[in-house]
């Protein structure tokens, strides 16, 4: 069927030249170019030639030199594009530096933009291509999404003899082909996060009219923050003239397909792609879990769920998974798989010096073979009558040290006993007069806040987060502006703010004050992170409301550092767009 041989193609970037073995396999063994190609070198040859015409009965043919036409007359030849190589500049400001894909007459480039100094990566096709107007269409549309999930389109030029267009390039990310490289699949949370990212993403894209339909290893990428990008959105079909009858369905089985190789290190087909182990010849499409052991059930079910289209049976009677949509919602009715614990380092053994253990002596009571070792000698004593008096000085100091600190003892024993009459006074005197509706909470010292946006660009309005713990409330931080959907645009779960108390202390409530009706969530650390959570998996909720003014309150002792402020639903602004206001943020104990 059309999808499965679709899921072979390699998209963009540093990993296209490891494209499926049979395409690679044809362009090395010389098969000829594409229709559009062979009829463009081939056209003055497919031309039947004109009859030549017959002179009347006894004439004589014409002469030589007039029947050689005017080589005047004779349309002049296309001048073929010059010939890209690294330096190559593009509208005077793109360098080309390496050539990382040469296929069905279009190049894939990392460059330079020297106007603005940063790496960027550009796809490059003669003018003349037929393909070059659906990719800059392709292009632009995908341009329009600014989903930041996925990598983001730059510019698309038709310029002279070429038509290009630029995408950002990201130069800490490593596409998931490299880290599936030699069958080592990923960690149970690691595939969970993946597959959840993947199919959030491209549901938002198929709502608004794009497809990938090339959604292989080598289109997904992982930041060093542990994010995951798509690249190559429509353009990649574009570039290779892929179609799909059913886009949906192809790019939600190019999802089961990512997940399927990420739990078991194996391509789920028999081909071999990727760099990646193809199935057995004749064994089907078994489930993850019985491939390789150890797998997590419900990640192997909800691989299958996707697959079924393409002969895959699901383990138990659920529908199947025919959208990203559909994959998604289904993904977040399964139980939350968490990171594992961080493993720690041993300390190395404790090694003896050979003087120790000539202290020691023998282990064991077994004494070992060789030579006797002599023991230490004891330092010598001190002669005569100097030696006595220093022994008594010696015994004199120690007699009083003891007799003073015993007396300062007594005395602070003494005074504590009275301290602590006077403040089970003081303690009851505050009790009787505390006034009603006073819930006794302290308030806890706020040290820091940093603004947490794991499914975005990772921050969000950095700057004006002290604004947030100032202590006014007509000052706050503010969430970037999100149009046609209250819920972030439907771009991503939410964003807020992670409170930092300086260490682990008891939590009794918090309070927030918004500007507009908010659906806030509060959160927690677990009690013995070391370190603030990167990632959503890393807090559990204890509260949620919405409104303005919002008093979240655990329900059950509470004991953390990090608190995280999460809004997922925006009031809209005069503007037009929606978007969060935190005004103030407040800890009691």
């Amino acid at each position: 069927m059309s999808e499965r041989s679709t899921a072979a193609l390699s998209p963009d970037g540093p990993d296209d030249a490891a494209t499926a073995p049979d395409l690679s396999a044809s362009l090395e063994q010389g098969v000829p170019p594409s229709p559009d190609t062979a009829d463009a070198q081939t056209g003055a040859q497919d031309t039947p030639p004109a009859e030549a015409e017959t002179p009347p009965d006894g004439q004589e043919p014409p002469a030589a030199e007039a029947e050689a036409a005017d080589p005047t007359d004779a349309p002049a030849a296309k001048t073929p594009p010059p010939e890209l190589h690294s330096g190559h500049k593009l509208a005077g400001r793109y360098r080309l530096e390496e050539c990382l894909t040469r296929l069905d007459g279009f190049s894939s480039w990392r460059a330079v933009d020297e106007k603005l100094r940063r790496a960027v990566g550009i796809h490059v096709l003669p003018a003349d291509h037929s393909r070059a107007t659906p990719v800059l269409a392709a292009a632009r549309s995908s341009a329009l999404l600014g989903d930041p999930r996925f990598v983001q389109v730059l510019d698309a030029v038709a310029e002279g003899d070429f038509s290009y267009v630029v995408h950002e390039w990201l130069p800490d990310a490593v596409e998931l082909d490299t880290l599936l490289a030699g069958g080592q699949p990923l960690e149970a949370h690691e595939a969970y996060q993946l597959v959840q990212q993947v199919s959030q993403a491209m549901a938002a894209a198929h709502r608004e009219g794009l497809a990938h339909l090339c959604l292989a290893p080598s289109a997904v990428l992982r930041t060093s923050s542990g994010q995951y990008r798509i690249r190559g959105l429509a353009v990649q079909a574009a570039l290779r003239g892929v179609r799909a009858d059913k886009p949906q369905r192809t790019d939600t089985e190019s999802i089961g397909a990512l997940l399927y190789c990420s739990l078991t290190g194996r391509w789920p087909y028999e081909e071999d792609a990727y760099g990646l182990t193809g199935l057995p010849k004749g064994s089907g499409l078994p489930a993850p879990d019985q491939v390789r052991a150890g797998v997590h059930r419900g990640l192997s079910e909800l691989a299958m769920r996707a697959l079924v289209n393409n002969g895959a049976t699901p383990t138990r009677l659920e529908p199947p998974c025919t959208t990203p949509e559909e994959l998604a919602a289904a993904l977040a009715e399964m139980p939350r798989i968490r990171p594992p614990e961080p493993s720690y380092t041993a300390h190395e053994a404790f090694h003896p010096t050979p003087y120790t253990r000539a202290a020691a002596g023998p282990q064991n009571g077994v004494r070992r073979s060789g030579p006797p070792t002599a023991p230490v000698p004891a330092p010598p004593a001190l002669p005569g009558r100097a030696g006595k008096a220093l022994k008594w000085a010696v015994s004199a100091l120690l007699i009083a040290a003891l007799a003073l600190g015993s007396w300062q003892l007594a005395d602070t024993l003494i005074n504590r006993g009275g301290q602590s009459d006077d403040n089970a006074g003081n303690e009851q005197q505050s009790t009787v007069e505390r006034p009603s509706g006073d819930d006794g909470g302290k308030p806890v010292t706020i040290r820091s806040a940093d603004d947490f946006d794991p499914y975005g660009t990772g921050s969000e309005s950095p700057s004006a987060v002290p604004l947030a713990i100032d202590g006014d409330d007509s000052t706050s931080w503010n969430t970037k502006g999100y149009r046609n959907y209250a819920k972030l645009g439907n771009l991503k779960p939410g964003v807020g703010l992670v409170i930092d108390l300086g260490k682990a202390q008891r939590v009794g409530s918090v309070h927030v004050t918004l500007v507009g009706d908010t659906a806030v969530s509060a959160m927690a650390a677990p009690s013995d992170a070391g370190a603030k959570p990167t990632d959503l998996s890393g807090f559990a909720q204890f509260d949620s409301g919405k409104g303005n003014d919002l008093t979240l309150e655990p329900k059950k002792p509470l004991i953390t550092r990090y608190v995280l402020v999460w809004l997922t639903e925006l009031p809209k602004t005069d503007d037009g767009q929606f978007r969060g206001r935190i005004a103030e943020i407040s800890v009691k104990s």
